[in-house]
C-alpha cells in the first residue's frame, strides 16, 4: 500500500484526521490540502537509489500561505537563511524562528531572496535568530493554504498568519504578565538589509536589496524586497538591532555589506491582547507596498482576509474535481495546490514592477499582471500547460511578461528568476511554453513580438562575451548550428550546468520542433522548415549500435567508454543516458526507428521500469511512462503509472520523491491522478493512462465541463477496457485540447486485467513528428 498510517507521526496523523473530518463535513477543496507535504526526506526507493547530493532527497516545499501565484507568500521560519538550497521550513526541525515573507522557488535547490522575517516574544528581548527562537509541536500547528497557526511553547504565546497577494495579517496573542516584543529582520545574507521605525504612526518600513544567482552570482540584482508593517497597538518601547547588539529608541539601521545581521524591534507591555501587525510587500519600492497594502486590505478583518483567501483557493482548486477515497483526495488536492505557488506575482497594485535584468527604470503591466520565477526547464513539462488548461487568462499574463522581458532585456530569457536572465539548466523551453498556449487558444499575449525573441534565441548566437556569460542565448548555439548536434569537445563553460551536450542536444531539438509549430501556426514557412528539419537533430546523438543516447565528438566519433545505466555521465543533465534517450516528446515515431524498432523500443522501456533504472525524481524522466502507448502496449502505460502513483507520492511530510522544483513533481501527479498527461507541450494533446478516481470534472465555466467517468476503478482495477466519448466508442489513446475545453464526457470501463485489444491500432496511438 502506498499509505502507512503507522509510519505517520501521531501530529501529523491528528491533522490528517482532521482534514478528513472536515472534508467529510464541507467538502471544500482547500481542507483537503496538505501544506506539509514535501518537507522531510523522501523515504521511497527509488529517491535513495538515484540522489547523490542530500537536497535530491529533500520535496524542498514549505507550508506557504498566500493566493495562488502571489507575490508573497508566508512561512513557518525554521532556517535563518537565504542560503542555496535551505527551504525555510524543514519537518524534523523544533524550533520556530518567526514568520517569513518569503520568495523562495516552491521546491527549488536556489535561494530564498528579498525576505522579512517577523517573530514574537515574550520576557527578555533576544534579536539572533537562532537564540530567540520557540520550541513548538507539530500537535499545534493548523497548516493550510490561507492560514497557519502554531504555539510557541517558550513564550506561551499563539502565532497566525494569513495572506493575500502581496500583502499579510499577523495576529499574536500575548499571556499577561511578561514583556511583550515583535521582533522583525530583513534577512539579508549579504548583509545590506535596512530597518527604519515610526513610532508616531506605529509602523516599520524596510527593504533587503536581492542579489543574483548562477550567472552573476552574488551580483545586484537591481531591486529589493520592500516592506511596510503597520501595528494595531500602541509601542511601549522600540528599537534597532544588529548582531547581538541592542539600540533601544533607536529608529534606523543600515547594514553595511559585512554579512552583518540587523533589524528594529517593538515592545506593547504586559497584558495580556491581541497584536495585529498588517504588512505590504513589493519590489518597486516602500511607497508601492504601502499601496499594495492599503488597496488590498482596506478595512478587512484578518478572518476576513484569512476567508477571502480560502475563496481564492476554493476556486482554483475546484476547477477540478475528483470524485474518490479521502485519502486520495488529499493527495490529489494537496499536489494542485503546489502547482500554485509559481510563477510569482511582480507587479504592484498599479501595475508598476522593477524592469527585467536590471530593476530601473520601473515598468508598467498595462492590462496584465506581470510575473516571474518559472523555473522553466521543469515546468514546462506539466506545471506549465496545466495553467493553460486550468487558467487561461492567467496564462496568457505569463506569456505577456516573458515577452516584455525579452523587449526589456534584448533576448528571450531560458530561466527567468529572480527578475533575472540566468544560464541555469539546459534547453530552451521558453519555446515550449509559448507554443503550448498558442495552440490552445490562449491569445492574449503579444505572439508576434515574442516570436521574434524566440526566433532570435533559436537562430543567432551571442557574440558579445559579457552579456553571454550573463545569461543571454543559447548556449552551444554555435556548436548546435555546424554539427546538428553539440560536440564533447565544446564544454559549455558559460553555463551552470556544463559540458551535458546530449541533454542539451535532445533538448534543442524539441524546442526547435516546438518553435516550429509556432512559425507554422504564424505564416513563417521558411523559418517553420529550417525548424522541423532541426527537431530531427535528437537523431545524431542516438547511437544505432546501442540503441542509447550517447556522447559524440566533432568528427562524429561516439563516446568509448559508455554505461547506459551509469547515474550520472559528464554528457548527461542529471541522470543516466538511458533515461534520457526518451527525451525525444516531438517524435517518439521516429525514436522508435532510431533506438532499433518497436521491439527494441518496448525492450528498453521494460528494462527501464522492471530493473529499476526509472528515477521520477527528476523530471526528464517524467513523460516515459506514457510511451508505450506510442507502440501499441497502453495497458503498460496504465500499470506504470499507477505504480509511480503509488511508490513515488504519499501524504505524510516525506511524500515527494524529489525536488517539487517550480509544481513540476505535483503538476505530473495531478494530471495522472486525473488520467491524462501532456507528454509533448506544444501540441494539442493529452495522453491517457490510467484514472485514479471514480469521476474528473474539469470545471470550465459554470455551464461547460469536460466529466471523465472511470466505471468499476479500484486498486485492482486500474486497466482500461473500454472507452466512449460523448456517447460513441472511442479507442484512441489520447484527448486533444479542444475535445476537452469544448465540453463532454468520457466513459472508461475498468477491469482488473489488461485489455490488450483496446487501443492499440496504430492509429490509436498519439500524433507525431514523423509517420510510421
Amino acid at each position: 500500500m502506498y499509505f502507512n498510517f503507522f509510519k505517520l507521526s501521531g501530529a501529523f496523523l491528528a491533522g490528517f484526521m482532521m482534514i478528513i473530518h472536515f472534508s467529510n463535513a464541507q467538502k471544500l477543496p482547500i481542507q483537503y490540502v496538505e501544506t506539509r507535504i514535501g518537507t522531510a526526506p523522501a523515504t521511497t526507493k527509488s529517491a535513495k537509489m538515484h540522489s547523490e547530493a542530500g537536497s535530491e532527497l529533500k520535496g524542498q516545499t514549505m507550508p506557504a500561505v498566500g493566493t495562488p501565484y502571489g507575490m508573497t507568500q508566508w512561512t513557518p521560519q525554521t532556517r535563518s537563511t537565504e542560503t542555496k538550497c535551505i527551504a525555510p521550513y524543514y519537518y524534523a526541525d523544533t524550533h520556530f524562528q518567526g514568520f517569513r515573507g518569503t520568495h523562495w522557488l516552491n521546491g527549488s535547490c536556489v535561494q530564498d531572496y528579498g525576505t522579512l522575517t517577523v517573530m514574537p516574544l515574550s520576557g527578555e528581548l533576544i534579536v539572533n535568530p537562532e537564540k530567540r527562537a520557540s520550541g513548538f509541536r507539530h500537535e499545534t500547528e493548523i497548516a493550510t493554504p490561507a492560514y497557519y497557526s502554531v504555539t510557541l511553547d517558550d513564550y506561551q504565546i499563539n502565532a497566525e498568519v494569513t495572506s493575500l497577494a502581496r500583502s499579510a495579517m499577523l495576529r499574536f496573542t500575548y499571556k499577561e504578565g511578561k514583556e511583550n516584543f515583535i521582533v522583525i529582520e530583513p534577512n539579508s545574507d549579504e548583509g545590506e538589509g535596512f530597518v527604519e521605525v515610526f513610532p508616531e504612526r506605529g509602523e516599520i518600513v524596510g527593504y533587503n536589496p536581492v542579489h543574483r544567482i548562477y550567472q552573476g552570482s552574488g551580483q545586484p540584482a537591481g531591486f529589493s524586497g520592500y516592506f511596510v508593517l503597520k501595528f494595531d497597538t500602541p509601542f511601549t518601547q522600540y528599537g534597532v538591532w544588529e548582531s547581538d547588539t541592542i539600540v533601544p529608541m533607536g529608529r534606523t539601521r543600515a547594514g553595511k555589506g559585512k554579512r552583518e545581521k540587523l533589524g528594529a524591534y517593538v515592545g506593547f507591555g504586559t497584558k495580556e491582547r491581541a497584536v495585529i501587525v498588517q504588512i505590504g510587500t513589493s519590489f518597486t519600492s516602500l511607497e508601492g507596498a504601502r499601496a499594495n497594502l492599503k488597496k488590498e486590505q482596506a478595512g478587512k478583518s484578518f478572518d476576513a482576509v484569512r476567508r477571502f483567501t480560502e475563496n481564492q483557493w476554493n476556486d482554483a482548486l475546484g476547477k477540478i474535481k475528483v470524485t474518490g477515497s479521502e485519502k486520495d483526495k488529499i493527495l490529489f488536492y494537496s499536489a494542485l495546490y503546489r502547482t500554485k505557488l509559481s510563477p510569482r506575482l511582480y507587479s504592484d497594485v498599479d501595475g508598476q514592477y522593477p524592469s527585467f535584468a536590471g530593476g530601473t527604470p520601473l515598468q508598467k503591466a498595462d492590462g496584465f499582471d506581470y510575473y516571474c520565477d518559472y523555473s522553466m526547464w521543469d515546468t514546462f513539462r506539466a506545471s506549465m500547460p496545466l495553467n493553460v488548461l486550468l487558467e487561461p487568462k492567467k496564462s496568457g499574463d505569463m506569456m505577456q511578461s516573458l515577452v516584455k522581458k525579452a523587449e526589456q532585456g534584448g533576448w528571450m530569457p531560458i530561466f527567468p528568476c529572480w527578475n533575472s536572465y540566468t544560464a541555469a539548466m539546459v534547453g530552451d523551453h521558453v519555446m515550449s511554453v509559448m507554443a503550448d498556449a498558442y495552440v490552445k487558444n490562449v491569445r492574449n499575449f503579444d505572439v508576434k513580438s515574442g516570436y521574434q525573441y524566440l526566433r532570435k534565441n533559436a537562430f543567432d548566437a551571442n557574440s558579445d562575451p559579457k552579456s553571454y556569460e550573463a545569461g543571454k542565448g543559447r548556449r552551444a548555439l554555435s556548436s548546435y548550428l555546424k554539427y546538428n548536434y553539440i560536440p564533447l569537445e565544446d564544454s559549455v563553460w558559460q553555463a551552470f550546468h556544463k559540458r551535458e551536450q546530449v541533454s542539451r542536444t535532445l533538448e534543442y531539438a524539441y524546442d526547435d520542433f516546438c518553435l516550429f509549430v509556432l512559425a507554422e501556426e504564424l505564416g513563417h514557412n521558411e523559418d517553420a522548415a529550417l525548424l522541423r528539419k532541426r527537431s530531427l537533430n535528437y537523431q545524431n546523438v542516438i547511437d544505432p549500435r546501442t540503441g542509447y543516447a550517447r556522447g559524440r565528438y566533432e568528427n562524429g566519433s561516439w563516446i568509448k567508454s559508455f554505461d547506459p545505466f551509469e547515474k550520472r555521465s559528464s554528457f548527461i543533465t542529471e541522470g543516466s543516458p538511458a533515461q534520457y534517450t526518451w527525451f525525444v516528446p516531438q517524435d517518439i515515431a521516429g525514436l522508435k526507428k532510431a533506438v532499433g524498432g518497436d521491439k527494441a523500443f518496448i525492450s528498453k522501456l521494460d528494462t527501464l521500469f522492471q530493473q529499476g533504472y526509472y528515477w521520477h525524481g527528476n523530471e526528464p524522466n517524467h513523460q516515459i511512462s506514457y510511451l508505450y502507448n506510442y507502440v501499441g502496449q497502453p495497458w503498460k502505460t496504465q500499470k506504470q503509472v499507477r505504480n509511480i502513483i503509488r511508490e513515488e507520492y504519499d501524504i505524510t511530510p516525506g511524500g515527494l520523491s524529489g525536488n517539487e522544483d517550480g509544481g513540476q513533481m505535483s503538476a505530473w501527479l495531478a494530471f495522472s491522478m486525473a488520467g491524462l498527461y501532456p507528454v509533448t507541450p506544444g501540441t494539442p494533446y493529452y495522453v491517457l493512462g490510467t484514472p485514479l478516481f471514480e469521476e474528473v470534472i474539469f470545471q470550465f465555466s459554470k455551464s461547460k465541463m469536460f466529466k471523465m467517468k472511470a466505471n468499476g476503478v479500484s486498486e485492482e482495477a486500474q486497466y482500461i477496457q473500454s472507452a466512449k466519448l460523448n456517447g460513441k466508442p472511442f479507442t484512441k489513446t489520447f484527448l486533444s485540447h479542444q475535445e476537452i475545453t469544448a465540453g463532454g464526457e468520457l466513459i472508461l470501463e475498468m477491469g482488473t486485467y489488461p485489455n490488450e485489444k483496446w487501443g492499440t491500432a496504430a492509429s490509436d496511438a498519439p500524433p507525431s513528428l514523423t509517420k510510421e
